[in-house]
This record gives C-alpha cells, structure tokens and sequence, in this order.
C-alpha cells in the first residue's frame, strides 16, 4: 500500500507564514485588517505548499446570511429584569423583519471567556452578516476583537475613547440628566442622590459625570451610590441613601426599574413618595406609568435608538437604504413621583 499522500490546510500555511489561521483566512479572502507584508507571507507560504482554500467553502464562507447578532455579558436573570432590552429588541426588529433579516440573541455570562468565543465563532462559522453592539465598557476588548474578525459592527451608544466601530449615538446623550437636576432644583431640592449603574460602562461614568457637573452649576454637591442595574442593587442603595442624615429629598435613578425598586424600598421604610422624597427614573419604559405614583423619568427613545443602530448595521452589511435622522435628544417626562422638597428638619 503507497504512503498517504498529506493534504496542505490552512493550519500548515498558518505555521509556515508565522501567523494565526484566521490572518490567513483574511488574506487569500482579502477581507479584514491585514498589513500588505503579512498579505505577501501567507500568499508565498499558500504557493510553497501548494495551497488553495476550497472554491466551494468560500462561497459557504463569504455568503450572505441575513442574520445580524446581538451578544449581551449579562447574567440570564439580570437581562430578565430589565425592560430596557425588550424596548432596544423591539426597535432593532423594526428594521430588521421586514427587510428578511434575523436577529441572534446570546447571553454569555460575565465569567470566563464565552463572549470572546461566541464573537470569534459567530464570524468564523459565517454564521451572521454582522453585530450589534451596546453598553460600551472601559478598557471594552470587543474593538480590538471586531477589528480583527472583520466583520461590520454597529455600537448603540459611545466609546470611551477613539472610535473603534461604527457608532450611533443619542442627539445630547445627557441631556437627560442635565434636566432631571434642573427640575429638582427648581422644586427646592438641595440635597439630591443619584443610584448609578455599573462602574465599568462608558454610559454610566458619563452620566454620573453629567450628574456632578449639573449639581455644581446649581451650586450643589453630588453624592452618588452604586446600584448596578439590578433590584437588589437598587434595595441596596436605596436603603443606604436613606440612612444618611440628613438624608436626600431627591433621588435619581439610572434606569426605571431602579426606581420602582427604590420607591418600593422608601415606601417599606416609611418614606413617602414624593412628600419625603422625590423619585426619578430613566427610560421611560411602560412600567413607569403603571406604577403608583406615575414615575418622572427620561425618555431616552429606547427602541427609536435600535431601529437607528439596526438601520446602520444594514447599510454596512451591503443595503441600499436611505440615510434617517437620529432618534430626537432624550427628554423629561415630569409624573405623580417628584414634588415639591420637604420643609427643612
């Protein structure tokens, strides 16, 4: 029996030319970020061993799947609980469904490497035309990754430093902010809280920074607590907020369901809403107005910001689509759950 005659793969060439598979993959595909040299290399290595990638798993590789993915470093229950996604989901399909498109939701958990690999497999396999991406991190390692996957990627928000990936960002992002302090201000309120979300988010040092620079301008000083998004996060600091003496008047929240937590909270602790302390949320999610008292919040269009992303997403992925203005700047929604500040102690 002849010896078996061994088959060059793309791992051989990836040895040969010094480089990982994928940076071969980008160069016989010429696709991606990939320096000329490096280009060269892997050609002269594919052509030493006579190399050719398939004609057949290229097409496989390079077709379109009308498929775009959203990948989420969110624990299942604490995606569960926040109605924010919902309304993001919602608009996102507005643009998407009617175009034939898909949209690939996956959770991977804030532990280990799951979302590194869910990225690198999704692009790899050819499994999606590209992503969407939100809530934007310090030090976010996703902008190096997407650079090398070469896929297109749209990102609902802003970076925190240069600009990786495409971005669609709110008109006066904070100006949210900015008038939740101006409202409570008015209403007499001197001593106002601010229940932030994860330290970790671009949106949420944004914010907080948005929150501080609005209580100087009136004058005031800024006392922030960490509520991370979730019920129990916003218990928490509710509960230290009110332990303060003299404790806060106002208390502003950085998404609606903190505040339903919060008010929740006051309530069980004796503390009336609003005659003892006002409560503002951000969001403007359908719960704000079925709770009691209605709750002030912010409409940030949180489903009008999918759709932009979504609708951006599809131009880079090769649609023909005309370009629509932004979503309009976030905005007060003044409710039953902020009043007048208590006569002092």
């Amino acid at each position: 029996m002849g010896r078996q005659v061994h088959r060059p793969t793309i791992k051989d060439v990836a040895a040969r030319a010094g480089v990982s598979t994928a940076a071969v993959s980008k160069a016989v595909n010429r696709s991606g970020r990939i320096s000329e040299e490096t280009r060269r290399r892997v050609l002269a290595a594919a052509d030493e061993l006579g190399w050719s990638p398939s004609s057949a798993a290229s097409a496989l590789k390079n077709a379109r799947t009308r498929t775009v993915a959203l990948i989420v470093r969110r624990e299942t229950d604490v995606l569960g609980s926040d109605p924010h996604f919902t309304e993001l989901i919602d608009g996102v399909e507005s643009e998407l469904a009617p175009r034939g498109y898909g949209l690939l939701l996956h959770l991977t958990g804030t532990a280990g490497t799951g979302e590194t690999e869910a990225y690198r497999r999704f692009a790899q396999e050819g499994r999606v035309d590209g992503f969407l991406l939100t809530e934007s991190r310090i030090g976010d390692p996703r902008f190096a990754l997407l650079r090398e996957l070469g896929k297109p990627a749209v990102l609902l928000g802003k970076a925190a430093g240069t600009d990786p990936v495409e971005q669609v960002v709110l008109p006066e992002p904070h100006a949210g902010v900015t008038g939740t302090v101006e409202h409570l201000v008015r209403l007499g309120h001197r001593r106002i809280a601010y229940v932030s979300g994860p330290d970790d988010r671009v949106h949420s040092a944004f914010r907080a920074a948005a929150f501080h620079e609005a209580l100087a301008a009136a004058g005031l000083t800024a006392e922030v607590f960490p509520g991370d998004f979730t019920e129990h996060g916003a218990v928490r600091a509710t509960e230290r907020l009110l332990a303060r003496t003299p404790r806060p008047t106002a208390a502003v929240y950085a998404n609606d369901s903190m505040a339903v937590c919060g008010m929740s909270t006051a309530q069980r602790l004796g503390v009336r809403v609003p005659q003892d302390l006002s409560v503002i949320g951000y969001d403007d999610l359908p719960l704000s107005r079925w709770v009691h008292p209605r709750l002030t919040t912010v409409d940030q269009c949180v489903k009008d910001a999918g759709a932009s992303a979504a609708r951006r997403l599809l131009q880079l992925c090769g649609e023909e689509l005309p370009d629509r203005p932004l979503a309009r700047a976030p905005r007060l929604v003044v409710r039953e759950s902020t009043a007048a500040a208590p006569p002092p102690d």
